[in-house]
């Protein structure tokens, strides 16, 4: 019986060291694992209406995304998808589609004038948050 006590004592003291001292990689890994903004490369297509968004546009858009910062997440309710998907009285959304794995994501960018609303529609959940970007809710990138 006291084998089992001072055996289960040393695991789990080295699961506790183990854990408090992982790689760095590692924990970059697991902290993308439940990121909500994630960074994007340029590699997406963005769009505005129908029109494509190419060249220096395009790259300063999206670096101005990557360094927006996340306010909040909003909880969408069943059904009421499309309320953020197209909001009332909004100026045209900036799309943008991305590659994730084999996945095709599909982002629209509303823009107001003290936050960024990001949507993003994965192929089986759509997520909602907002994020802060000066030269995003200006406007001044894309018109």
């Amino acid at each position: 019986m006291t084998w089992v006590v001072i055996l289960s004592i040393v695991v789990v003291s080295a699961l506790k060291i183990l854990i408090t001292c992982l790689p760095t990689p590692v924990v970059k890994w697991l902290v993308g694992k439940f990121e909500i903004h994630k960074s994007i490369n340029m590699d997406a297509k963005v769009t505005i209406g129908d029109k494509e968004i190419k060249g220096a546009p395009k790259e300063e858009l999206i670096a101005n995304f990557n360094k927006g910062t996340f306010l909040k997440k909003y909880y969408i309710h069943p059904g009421s998808e499309h309320y953020f998907l197209y909001p009332e009285g909004e100026k045209t959304p900036i799309k943008i589609s991305i590659q994730t794995g084999g996945k095709k994501v599909m982002m629209w960018l509303h823009q107001y004038s003290d936050r960024i609303d990001v949507v993003k529609q994965y192929p089986k959940k759509i997520i909602a948050y907002s994020i802060h970007s000066n030269e995003l809710q200006s406007g001044a990138l894309v018109k």
